[in-house]
């Protein structure tokens, strides 16, 4: 039995049949919002396994924390969020905490033009999916979500001059890759 659910229908009377588990409400909701977060959800892992995790994970965090949800705000913005944060978490769990204490590199900079602003997104990707995942996630909360170095350092527990020097490492590996895969940067 397949459902179709008008989205201008009342968000409060929706968001209200998923806080009663309700499946046709779950089911409409994950499909509704999967093709913006697992675009996402790659981004900051390995491979496409590891992106399914990472959303499904993000998705159980919704349906039980969906009474949270204040009705009115964007539930679009809060599911991503959750996702970010739950990719954040599966980093976490599978670093071990191997990335360098890089407080030393807080002068660390580079005049090389930005590879990432000329880029199309499927290289981008490809490139990304080359960095350890401490220069991914800091290269996508900066670069892709927009955070400041400050919200990446809360978020990820590093320094903000560990997130600085992450981005500026991350920024140049990906131009090594990029241009080993034959690109070339022209001023």
């Amino acid at each position: 039995m397949e459902f179709v659910l008008d989205f201008n229908l009342e968000e409060s009377n929706f968001v209200e049949a998923c806080i009663r588990k309700e499946r046709w409400a779950q089911q409409k909701l994950y499909e509704m919002f999967y093709p913006t977060v697992m675009p996402l959800c790659i981004r900051y892992s390995n491979n496409k396994e590891d992106a399914l995790d990472i959303m499904h994970e993000g998705f159980i965090k919704v349906f039980k924390n969906i009474a949270k949800y204040k009705i009115g705000t964007s539930l679009s913005s809060w599911i991503k969020r959750i996702m970010i944060n739950t990719a954040i978490d599966h980093y976490r769990k599978m670093s071990r905490r191997r990335t360098e204490d890089l407080d030393t590199a807080y002068s660390v900079s580079t005049n090389a033009p930005s590879v990432d602003s000329e880029m199309t997104v499927k290289e981008i990707l490809s490139g990304l999916n080359q960095l350890t995942p401490a220069y991914r996630n800091v290269f996508n909360l900066y670069v892709i979500e927009g955070f400041s170095h400050r919200e990446i350092a809360n978020t990820m527990g590093i320094t903000e001059s560990t997130s600085r020097s992450n981005l500026v490492k991350a920024r140049k590996k990906l131009q090594e890759i990029l241009m080993a895969k034959g690109f070339r940067y022209e001023r």
